[in-house]
């Protein structure tokens, strides 16, 4: 999924714990799923911005002239107007788009 493109919302949501334990019975490994998910997401958003910003550096080793760089700027402020990953990953496992396995679940099972 394209986290830029994600509805979720940018503050802070009040959620329901009993909601959010319907797939797997336990509030604690949802909340697992979820955060797994939203490290997932925080590593790709990291990547994007350091290779956007990568364009932009300059290797001087002159401190006294700073460049201030409007592309640079709107793309920070872009990223920093994003849903935090948290939230992008609590909206996709709500609408059942994350897929996740227990195999300690699994090999009870057999």
């Amino acid at each position: 999924m394209d986290y830029r493109k994600s509805n979720a919302p940018v503050t802070t949501v009040t959620r329901d714990m009993l909601r959010l334990c319907n797939d797997t019975g336990n509030v604690y490994e949802s909340l697992m799923v979820i955060s797994k998910r939203a490290n997932q997401i925080s590593a790709e958003v990291k990547h994007d911005l350091e290779k956007k910003l990568s364009e932009f550096a300059f290797y001087n080793d002159n401190l006294e002239e700073v460049f201030e760089n409007r592309e640079q700027i709107e793309i920070s402020r872009f990223y920093e107007k994003m849903p935090k990953p948290t939230l992008i990953a609590a909206q996709e496992y709500e609408e059942g788009k994350l897929y996740y396995r227990n195999p300690l679940k699994e090999k009870s099972n057999l």
